[in-house]
């Protein structure tokens, strides 16, 4: 039992690692993955979510209610910078269609689960971090479709109907599955949350293994001008999301949740969907697969970036306040 434990604790741990690991082996022998058929994804997926889902409570989606400016700060930024960030790099390097639009669907995407584990890191404010998560997934089934038609509509045929029910299928209800679960065997959920992160952990590697080893070649071609991209976008995204929080007037910990929540998009997601919607351009999974691997990186060294001005704030307010404390003496 120690033992399992511990593989699932360094599971957890050692995402980035696993991840980049997975990414190589992935490239240098295709056949190591291939096996997985690529319609396995949106099963892997629907896991992956449905283990978020039993992490979460009711009580986390009150915060909305409570102080609704920074959630609402957060998902507006989510779904206005990353999309128009994607649509805008795909111009700037003219990107074919099929990697184009993968790109956009990133964008399109909401918040990523690993942001939630990167916002603790930070010393950020996780319960928002965890509630712009879980709204801006919830959000999702009507905003991704139609800002993918909006932003790549002229260039591929994005059936916005299909669309909404994949993402409703493969997020919403496995979320909804899980959080039903948790809240009426809590006991039992409560044990098994030790081993959800590396769950995640090995559903993560197996969506990125599956997509970057059937799409090899073509990776591996163009894979340079992608992997500039994604870069890109995910640090730009990080800035800004920074930049909208401390514009808006947030504390520090709330800021570094904004930013590490809109830079670090659900990848997986458009993975998925790029795989079920657009089977005619194969190599529109690949930004997703790539972005997955990337910001399990860019976020460890936001987190580690971020969390220093979290330590600033805090040393300027004790300054402050002995000033004056001393001044009223």
């Amino acid at each position: 039992m120690k033992l399992t434990l511990k593989i699932a604790q360094w599971l957890s741990d050692y995402l980035a690692l696993i991840v980049l690991t997975v990414g190589i082996i992935s490239l240098t022998l295709p056949e190591t993955f291939t096996w997985i058929h690529m319609s396995a994804i949106n099963w892997l997926l629907g896991a992956a979510m449905f283990g978020m889902g039993l992490t979460l409570k009711p009580v986390d989606f009150k915060l909305a209610i409570m102080r609704p400016i920074p959630v609402i700060v957060g998902c507006a930024a989510q779904f206005v910078i990353m999309p128009g960030l994607a649509w805008l790099l795909c111009k700037v390097f003219s990107l074919p269609p099929e990697i184009a639009i993968g790109v956009i669907l990133v964008g399109c995407c909401p918040g990523g689960t690993a942001s939630n584990i990167m916002t603790y890191l930070a010393k950020g404010d996780t319960a928002l971090s965890i509630c712009m998560t879980g709204f801006s997934t919830i959000l999702a089934p009507i905003l991704t479709p139609i800002l993918t038609w909006l932003l790549a509509g002229a260039t591929v045929d994005v059936n916005l109907g299909e669309m909404m029910l994949s993402v409703t299928q493969v997020v919403i209800a496995p979320i909804v599955m899980g959080l039903l679960i948790r809240t009426f065997f809590q006991r039992v959920v409560d044990r098994c949350l030790v081993w959800l992160p590396a769950f995640s952990t090995v559903c993560i590697g197996l969506i990125i293994g599956t997509v970057l080893s059937h799409n090899a070649l073509n990776v591996l071609h163009c894979g340079w001008i992608i992997l500039a991209v994604v870069i890109m976008h995910n640090m730009f995204g990080f800035v800004l999301g920074f930049s909208v929080g401390k514009l808006m007037g947030l504390t520090a910990p709330q800021r570094n949740a904004i930013a590490i929540e809109v830079g670090m998009q659900n990848s997986g997601l458009a993975t998925s969907l790029a795989t079920t919607n657009f089977a005619l351009y194969p190599m529109a999974a690949v930004p997703g697969a790539i972005f997955s691997v990337w910001h399990n990186f860019s976020g460890a060294l936001a987190a580690s970036i971020l969390k220093r001005h979290v330590k600033e704030a805090k040393e300027v307010k004790e300054v402050k306040e002995a000033s004056g404390k001393e001044g009223k003496v």
